[in-house]
């Protein structure tokens, strides 16, 4: 059986999400194909053709794919899925996007965010926010999929050799244009993709103070910064910052919760993290029955103390 794999990318780069994706499909079976899909990317092109355990890159260049509109892409994907039992894309933003048309268009069902692969047909999925996982087996012929990237370790992004082969797309991609992006721009490491993640709740306070203390100790640590649902919708930082269920799944080496209560959307992104510390000054906030380090204290007093230690 041969797998193809969708690459999330910015048209330079091979984000770390399709890295893990690979993993996931390779336990599958080992004819693993890589789908790079844009406009202007010989950065990324290159990049994966270097991938370790790629058997061969499918190049789908246009203008219209060039940033990734599920109107558009889903009908490339649609046109090489003859060709593959599986179809797989990382549990991002970009495969949320996009799949659930695939699967729509080839009238499948979709699984979705597998944390875990048992054989070809059978797979471990989260339910319920992640407080239970489900053993999902399909006996669909062709099987539409997304990853929990975090999940599963990323393959080595050197020492592959895979050929290049150029696919045909569609050339009528007129229904869906593209407009503007607006997107928050950092220094600090993706959210996803970071070793240190420092977030914040509705217990900061405000978007001011989120600045004062968040931020600067996510810097202090060289970390990203994360938040939860409640902090966002206060309107404290922007919505990309949202860790949880419907927000980013992260899982870095650790994770510094300040501030927030641990409800179970939040704890659904954010759980599997390597150490969890945890600093809120109610001591039954449910954050601290996941948290292998908890701190029941004025994060107002504690995080300036935090910062003159470090």
């Amino acid at each position: 059986m041969s797998i193809l794999v969708i690459a999330e990318h910015d048209n330079q780069t091979i984000k770390p999400s399709t890295l893990s994706t690979i993993t996931a499909a390779r336990k599958i079976d080992s004819d693993v194909h890589l789908l790079v899909a844009g406009h202007n990317m010989d950065g990324a092109l290159a990049q994966a053709a270097n991938i370790h355990g790629i058997m061969k890159v499918l190049k789908a260049e246009h203008s219209g794919l060039e940033h990734a509109l599920a109107e558009n892409l889903s009908r490339v994907i649609c046109d090489l899925a003859d060709h593959y039992t599986h179809i797989l894309a990382p549990a991002t933003t970009f495969g949320k996007n996009v799949m659930p048309r695939v699967a729509a268009l080839l009238d499948t069902q979709q699984i979705s965010d597998i944390t875990a692969v048992i054989d070809g047909d059978t797979f471990e999925r989260p339910i319920y926010g992640g407080q239970a996982i489900a053993t999902v087996k399909s006996s669909d012929t062709k099987k539409i999929v997304t990853v929990r990237s975090t999940m599963f370790d990323a393959v080595t992004p050197e020492g592959g050799n895979a050929p290049t082969e150029e696919v045909t797309a569609h050339a009528d991609f007129d229904k869906t244009a593209f407009i503007s992006l607006e997107e928050s721009k950092s220094d600090r490491p993706e959210l996803t993709s970071a070793g240190i993640v420092v977030s914040g709740g509705r217990g900061v306070g405000s978007g001011d103070d989120f600045t004062k203390l968040i931020e600067p100790l996510a810097d202090k640590l060289g970390a990203a910064v994360g938040a939860s649902r409640a902090a966002v919708d206060a309107g404290y930082v922007p919505n990309d910052y949202q860790v949880g269920q419907t927000g980013k799944i992260v899982a870095p080496d650790l994770y510094m919760a300040i501030g927030i209560s641990g409800a179970i959307q939040h704890l659904a992104g954010m759980k599997d993290s390597k150490v969890i510390v945890a600093i809120n000054k109610d001591e039954d906030a449910p954050i601290f029955q996941v948290a292998d380090y908890g701190l029941v204290a004025d994060l107002f007093e504690t995080v300036p103390e935090l910062m003159q230690k470090l």
